[in-house]
């Protein structure tokens, strides 16, 4: 056992230690100081069992000398020494940290080993108290957290499967009720309806899915050749497609991007999701501008839009699971897409920037290393 003793009386130091010398110097390890400040210093430099703490110091005196020493040394059973035997201030001691309360004329070798035992096994089960009660708080915590996103998931699944859903059967039940009176082509705006309400469901659920494999540790880094310049030129053009009469893409592409190494379905995920954001938030007929720079080990995409903006408020939150800015008004979106990016950024080990300004635009930045690390 080894033993801080704080003592500024010689002769109590001397009846102490003479109390340990009758046990056998195999059992225990003295170490003696005489002031508060050198007791917490060598707490700091030691690692010790237990402190014997006398409350009179030549620079601290009374219950102070209790409380400063805890403040300093949490995690320490300590054992009060004092001249007084009296229980209002044992009780006070204890309120203030200690294990256990000794009157000095009163110390027997066994009565030292008892309070020594003692004051260590009540320190012990208080830390493992402390880290129950933090173990509860933490599950409490993460229990509403859960509460709060199965809630946000219940409302944004109620409000963005509605629309889809009920041009679905709006569509179906006129097909039903007018199909002989329908001319072919009306016929087919009704089926291309449906099938584009489908696609935005099927679309919902795949961010849903993703997002909890995510969660659930299921998202996976999975690394390969890569040319850049040509992937971003056919998801470029694939947007373009799909948006032709919404806004147009400049695309921009500078450096060796051909010989990458990353994964392409969270690359994917990552540009599909900025640069339909970008689409969706623009006015109509606006222009994104999309880029790629590749130097010096790293790929550096580059998303810009004139659109709505992102209010200063909001920007802190982007990424987090089913935020929406506030400005969005009606336009349609799960706040999910952004939280899902920023997952596959940190898979490849990159980073992402986002500077806006409010009615001008925004611009997001990412880096990835063009090579995965070793770490990998």
């Amino acid at each position: 056992m080894h033993i801080l003793l704080v003592e500024d009386s010689p002769t109590d130091a001397d009846l102490i230690r003479q109390n340990f010398l009758r046990l056998g110097k195999e059992q225990w390890r003295l170490t003696h100081v005489e002031r508060l400040s050198n007791a917490i210093a060598q707490c700091q430099e030691n690692s010790f069992d237990v402190v014997l703490l006398d409350l009179g110091l030549p620079d601290s005196d009374g219950l102070e000398t209790v409380a400063e020493f805890r403040a300093s040394v949490p995690i320490m059973p300590v054992v009060v020494l004092t001249m007084m035997d009296d229980e209002e201030l044992a009780l006070q001691v204890m309120a203030h940290g200690a294990q256990d309360y000794l009157v000095k004329d009163q110390i027997t070798t066994q009565l030292l080993v008892r309070s020594l035992r003692y004051a260590i096994e009540r320190e012990q089960i208080f830390q493992q108290l402390k880290n129950s009660e933090r173990k509860i708080l933490s599950a409490w915590e993460q229990e509403q957290e859960l509460n709060l996103l199965k809630s946000s998931f219940i409302s944004m699944a109620s409000h963005e499967f509605r629309t889809p859903m009920t041009t679905i059967r709006t569509s179906v039940e006129l097909l039903q009720k007018f199909d002989r009176e329908l001319t072919e082509q009306k016929r087919d705006d009704y089926f291309e309806r449906i099938k584009a309400a489908i696609s935005q469901i099927i679309h919902l659920l795949d961010e849903i899915l993703l997002l909890g494999s995510g969660e659930a540790g299921g998202l996976r880094y999975q690394p390969e050749p890569l040319d850049l310049e040509k992937f971003c030129a056919d998801l470029t053009e694939n947007l373009r497609f799909s948006h032709s009469q919404h806004c147009t893409i400049t695309a921009e592409y500078e450096g060796d991007c051909s010989n990458a190494v990353m994964d392409a379905a969270l690359l994917w995920h990552i540009l599909t999701n900025l640069l339909s954001n970008a689409i969706k938030y623009s006015p109509s007929g606006g222009n994104i501008r999309f880029s790629l720079l590749c130097q010096s080990g790293t790929a550096t995409f580059q998303v810009q839009d004139h659109g709505l903006g992102i209010p200063l408020k909001d920007q802190s939150h982007l990424f987090e699971t089913f935020y929406r800015c506030s400005n969005v008004g009606k336009i349609q979106g799960t706040g999910l897409g952004l939280a899902i990016v920023k997952k596959c950024v940190d898979l490849h080990q990159g980073d992402i920037q986002v500077n806006s300004e409010l009615e001008k635009g925004t611009m997001f930045t990412v880096t990835l290393p063009i090579e995965p690390s070793n770490s990998k």
